[in-house]
């Protein structure tokens, strides 16, 4: 048999060494970590699904509410009703407001959008919006997570299948893992160094999403105005894949929605609504009123899609565009938002209350009166069951 080596007291000594550095290591690795960062208290128990109404009620009062200060519309991952502020998501049972989970970081929040029944959180580092964390509705519990690249002031768009984050300088777009499907611009950490873009010296000041579809009205040196349209999932995910792009001849415009064959544009130096077909071809022109721009997204954000439904909030008035062609169907006028839907039918913000309008028609059958303590600001709704969520600047408010 071999005789096995001696230890001397030298042996013992490095060997008592390596392992303290070792633990040390380890140590100072999770002090640091994102891990000991976080906090992930989830529910117990799935948060039950509220019932649906079966008529618009006669009243609606306050039931509870919560500071909200980054989620620039009422952020729903059913059952579950999201709020951020600070570095803390927070999921509330909609018809209590009782809190049923919470997620925080060390970092502070950049914004929480919707998509695939998730909230989908995206934290701040100190040069971008770079952290982002998918949590389930029902429990809190986490799903896939990814670096990106959006900027600060980004806001989240689900068409219903991808999930776009906009930008100034670049906006890009994931399907339900996370996975990034495409990236139009130049982000801030540059890769590939003209992104294979045409146009790289160009802005965005306005975004839309749906069908599948990105609109953009860009900004570039030595034009007027640009539309283009892309898809949000090209065959190439390292080429974005253009479905128009034209010049529409002023720099004050927005993109207002976007569908598979259609692409709405609302010039605001001519108050008119342009519509493009997926070839880039002016179609129709609409008038409309006007009202000031409010919100302090990184680009405009204009229409909000319930369904197969587009409402338009003008600034003054709501306006229902087709689903189809994106033509205007009906306008409720002097309303302070998009509204949502609430049994079958509409209902839209209006000063002191809440207008119950048939969704086909347009027709405002009644006004339901809704106290919000002196605020006079834009209201963004939502619903879940039966109730009716309003974002008031940095605060929600659950009505019943």
């Amino acid at each position: 048999m071999v005789r096995p080596e001696r230890r001397t007291r030298g042996d013992i000594a490095a060997v008592v060494v390596i392992v303290v550095a070792v633990l040390v290591g380890a140590g100072v690795l999770w002090l640091h970590s994102d891990a000991r960062a976080t906090i992930s208290e989830t529910s117990p128990e799935p948060l039950p699904k509220p019932p649906e109404p079966a008529a618009v009620p006669p009243a609606l009062h306050e039931a509870w509410r919560a500071p909200s200060t980054v989620t620039p519309v009422p952020v729903i991952a059913p059952p579950a009703v999201v709020t951020g502020s600070g570095n803390e998501v927070v999921g509330h049972d909609p018809m209590t407001g009782r809190v049923a989970w919470r997620y925080a970081r060390d970092i502070p929040l950049c914004t929480i959008g919707t998509e695939w029944d998730r909230a989908v959180a995206v934290y701040r580092k100190s040069h971008n919006c770079s952290e982002v964390t998918s949590l389930r509705g029902p429990t809190g519990e986490r799903g896939p997570q990814r670096n990106s690249d959006a900027e600060f002031g980004t806001r989240l768009l689900g068409d219903g299948t991808y999930l776009t984050a906009t930008g100034t300088r670049s906006f890009e777009s994931w399907r339900s893992d996370l996975v990034r499907t495409q990236q139009f611009g130049i982000p801030p950490q540059l890769k590939n160094p003209d992104n294979n873009i045409e146009r790289p010296n160009c802005t965005y000041g306005s975004i839309a999403v749906g069908h599948e579809r990105a609109a953009a009205v860009e900004n570039c040196p030595g034009e007027t105005g640009r539309i283009t349209t892309i898809k949000t999932h090209p065959e190439d995910d390292e080429k974005p894949e253009e479905v128009f792009s034209v010049v529409l001849g002023s720099r004050d415009a927005s993109v207002v929605a976007v569908t598979e064959k259609r692409t709405a544009v609302v010039m605001r130096d001519t108050s008119q609504l342009l519509l493009f077909d997926d070839q880039g071809r002016m179609v129709a022109s609409h008038p409309v009123r006007l009202g000031p721009l409010t919100g302090d997204d990184n680009v405009r954000v204009e229409s909000t899609a319930i369904g197969s439904r587009v409402y338009w909030h003008t600034g003054v008035d709501t306006i229902a565009l087709d689903p189809v062609t994106l033509a205007p169907l009906w306008t409720v006028p002097d309303t302070l938002g998009a509204g949502t839907s609430l049994a079958d039918r509409l209902v839209i913000p209006v000063q002191g209350g809440m207008a119950v309008v048939d969704p086909a028609t347009g027709v405002r059958e009644r006004v339901i009166p809704v106290d919000r303590g002196g605020y006079s600001g834009p209201v963004r709704l939502n619903s879940v069951g039966p109730v009716v969520l309003e974002q008031r600047g940095d605060t929600l408010v659950a009505l019943r």
